[in-house]
Formats: C-alpha cells, structure tokens, sequence
C-alpha cells in the first residue's frame, strides 16, 4: 500500500484529500471554477477563489440538471445530486510522482448535452488509470444552461465576443485547470488527450474548432459523433425567446428576468424549446460550424483517433431522426439515388435499408470526412469501426453494436455494468475490454502528428487517400481486431454528397 501521507495534493487553487481504490490514487468532485449560480447563470466560467486548509475530495461533486430516468434508461446510470453548481472533477492517478509524466485523458461524457455526468459507473477511470495514465472526467452545464441564447443575454458581450455554448466554454475551463494541476497528479500537460462519446465525442470535435481551445490538448479520440448540423445562433435566439415566453416573461424580458428563473424549470422542456443536440455556431466560442471548419482545414493541428459503431441506428429516435422517412424522402426526391443505394447495400427490406442508410448518413460517414480532413491538412488520423457484441447477448442486438456500448469496453468497465436480462459477460468480453483499453492508452501515450501508425498488437496505420484503412473491431469473432482496407468506401463517397439535404433536425 502507497504512504497514505500521499493522498493530499497541493493544487494551485487548494489542498485535496482523495482516497485510495487498490494501488490507484482517486480523487473526486474537484471545483474547476465558480459555481454557474445567480448572476453567474449564463456567463462564461469564472475563476475559483482560492480555499483555505484541506478540501475532501472523496466524494462525486453535483451533476447539471437533467431527466434522472432517462439517464438511467440511456445515459449509463444514475447521475447523483443536480445543482446548477456543477463544474467539477475526478482524477485517477497510478502514481503521483513517476519517474517521467503520465499521459493526461480528459473524457467528456455524452448524453445529447442533455444528461449524463463524469461520475456515472461506465466511466470510472481505474482500469485506464492502472494501464499508466492520469485519467480526468468532468461534469459540465446540459441543456439550457449549457446551451442559450437570448437578445438581452447576447446583449452583455461585444457585438464580436458573445458567448452561448457555455458548455464549451466549461469544458474548456477545465482543461486549462489541468494545465494548472494536472503535474501535481504525476500528469504531462504536454500529452493531453481529449476523448468523448456521442456528444462528448461532437464536443471534441467542437474544440479542434474553437480558438479558445487551442494549445490545451494534443490529441483526440472521437466516439460515435454525429452529423447533424449546428444550431445557428439566430435560430437559437428564437428558441431562447420562445422559452422565455413559455415562462410568462415579456418580449423586452431582461437578462436579471431570465436569471431568475427556477433552475428546475428548464430540463423537463421538450421541442420546439429546447435546442438539438449539437452546440452552437456563430458565437466566440464556434465562430463557424464545425463540419466547416473541418471541411475548410481550419481545425487545430491535432491526431485524432475517430470511429463509430455498426448499430448506431439505435440512438437515432433521440435525434429526430426516422429512418423509415429519411428512406421515403430518398425514393421521392431522387430515384435514381434510392436505386443506387439499394445496388450498394443489397438490402431489399426498406425497414432494414432505412436504418442502415439512416446510421450511415448520421454516423459513419462522419470519420470518413474527418479522417479525410486530417489527410489535408497533413495532421494524423485514424479510422475505426465497433462492431463487438457480448458473446451471450447476439440475440438482443441483431444489428449490431448500440450506440454507447463501446464505452465500458474503452474503460474496461465490464464489472460496473449488469448484462442484459442477467446475462454475463464471458472471458471473450473481457479481453476484447482488456485489448481496447490498452489499444486507447497506446493512442494517448504514443500518437503524435509524426505517427504513421499505432504500433499495439495490430500495427494501426493512420488514414490515406491512397490507403484507405479502417480498424475493424468485432467483426471476427474468430480475430476481433482486423483491418480492412476501403471499408464503405461507395456508399460513404454518395452520402457525403447527400448528407447537407437528408440529415436535419
């Protein structure tokens, strides 16, 4: 057992007291900045006031507000105590002081920017932690507070620095509090690597976009992010004003009104009040879209590692997307495009087709771009595909991996989790969670914009227009890592130019 002395770090803002999980040193619900209350509701995060004597930190800090239920149903468990006050932190650490300084892993949960925490048991960073990283999961502001615009809030800031994804901007708050701190926890700041599911996978991507977010990490692992367009902000004002409608206030409402509406009032809001779940473009923070900005390679000179899953279709309700109509929609604007797409798939069951043309268009040709982009601009990147499926559970999943179910694999979290009707996870599961934990670590120790591969078990080459590489996970049950070259490589080349027109919220 590590000197128990040990487990009180020094950090710029305080002293912490965390415990111990085995040999791992955790330390749990660290404040990155000031509580977002009162007059600080959507503002960007400000400074800690530094605290005197010793802070516990053995225990989860509160959750943004959200629908508890549905994030037990979708979001990976019970997300704990909500508060607006919710910027905090949790830190996995093997060694506080190693010889040479860890690589860093910054997760931002998903959960459509409307539920979800850092502390929900899928992302527990001890497995991640023990292969030789500092691991950090945050919780961040969702819905309402994470994401609003409104003239009068608008109105505080300089015509060209408002401010509406505060959400961003907390997530940005705390990488530059690992900057700060993270070396106190045996961390490299210098080999940051920014990873996230779902929205938290579209959050990275968002961040290779913001100036504000330049130089805090390295690199990114992107899981299962979505094509589906950014909100402009003046369609985000309109939803701002509606909302403020629905709670009596006028149409010259003032932001001290707005302020000071019940924080409880805002997460049971459905469409049309409540945004899509994807940021906001057009503020200080996402001056342009982020599928713009890829496209026009603006994105900040990171590696990135990005991938989906091959049932993604699961998850498409949550996006307003319906794959039946999306398949309807095709045949009726464009039949020689539905012809194709049926020749390309050899799918004749249009309920079938539809949900794999629907998760393609919404997901998988998303990496594609993105590894295309990386391509351009002569910057690292590599492409994968999800495809595993529990050994005892191929019957409830017949199309595929769900959208999420890669995450306790990533973490290595199997034990958090009940398997489906009360079935167990094999030896099989295990490994694979073993081999893909470790594969990610070598991504976060290793990738650098001079990588020309991932040297693991499998020797990973990075992405080339000329070698079209895809690292297939779950395909072979026989061989569960492979490789595969020009995977989706048609049909991916027309949804990339059907994507603007067939994808919307």
């Amino acid at each position: 057992m590590k000197n128990q002395r040990r487990l009180r770090i020094l950090t710029a803002e305080g002293e912490l007291r965390g415990s111990m999980d085995d040999e791992l040193f955790v330390f749990k619900g660290i404040p990155y900045a000031a509580p977002p209350v009162g007059a600080l509701r959507w503002r960007p995060p400000q400074a800690l006031q530094p605290w005197q004597g010793e802070r516990d930190a053995t225990a989860w800090g509160p959750a943004s507000w959200q629908n508890r239920d549905y994030c037990l149903l979708a979001g990976g468990g019970d997300p704990g105590h909500f508060s607006e006050d919710c910027l905090y932190l949790n830190v996995w650490t093997p060694d506080i002081e190693p010889a040479r300084p860890l690589p860093v892993m910054v997760w931002l949960h998903g959960g459509g920017f409307s539920i979800g925490a850092g502390s929900l048991d899928p992302y527990r960073g001890k497995a991640l932690a023990a292969q030789g990283a500092v691991v950090v999961t945050l919780n961040y502001r969702l819905g309402h507070f994470g994401f609003f615009a409104h003239p009068a809030l608008d109105a505080e800031y300089p015509a060209d620095s408002v401010v509406n994804n505060f959400a961003l901007l907390d997530q940005i708050a705390a990488l530059q509090w690992v900057q700060r701190n993270i070396p106190a926890f045996g961390g490299d700041r210098r080999n940051i690597t920014l990873f996230g599911e779902s929205s938290g996978a579209r959050s990275v991507l968002s961040l290779c976009c913001s100036p504000l977010a330049e130089g805090l990490f390295h690199k990114g692992i992107v899981q299962s992010a979505y094509s589906l367009p950014d909100t402009p902000r003046v369609q985000a004002q309109q939803v701002g004003q509606q909302v403020a409608a629905h709670f009596g206030l006028a149409a010259k409402a003032s932001a001290s009104d707005l302020r000071a509406l019940p924080a409880d009032g805002f997460w049971p809001l459905q469409r049309p009040l409540a945004l899509g779940p994807v940021p906001i473009s057009g503020d200080i923070v996402l001056p342009q879209p982020m599928l713009a900005t890829f496209m026009a390679g603006r994105q900040h000179r990171v590696p990135l590692m990005i991938g989906s899953n091959s049932d993604e279709a699961s998850v498409l309700d949550f996006f307003g997307v319906d794959a039946t109509q999306v398949l309807q929609q095709l045949r009726q604007k464009n039949r020689l495009s539905y012809q194709l797409i049926k020749w390309l798939y050899d799918i004749h069951d249009d309920a079938l087709l539809g949900r794999a043309v629907a998760r393609d268009m919404a997901f998988s040709v998303l990496p594609l771009l993105v590894v295309q982009a990386q391509h351009n601009i002569g910057m690292s990147g590599w492409r994968y595909w999800f495809d595993y499926v529990s050994e005892q559970s191929h019957d409830l999943y017949p199309h595929g991996a769900w959208h999420g179910n890669e995450v306790p694999y990533v973490f290595n979290t199997l034990d958090t989790q009940t398997p489906a009707e009360g079935r167990s996870y094999t030896a099989a599961d295990y490994a694979v969670a073993t081999r893909l934990s470790a594969l990610w670590i070598t991504f976060a120790r290793d990738a650098s914009e001079f990588s020309y591969q991932l040297r693991s078990e499998i020797d990973w080459p990075v992405w080339r227009s000329d070698n079209d590489v895809t690292l297939m996970v779950g395909r072979d049950a026989e061989k569960p890592f492979s490789l595969q070259h020009r995977f989706m490589r048609g049909r991916l080349r027309l949804f990339r130019l059907m994507m603007r027109s067939m994808v919307k919220l």
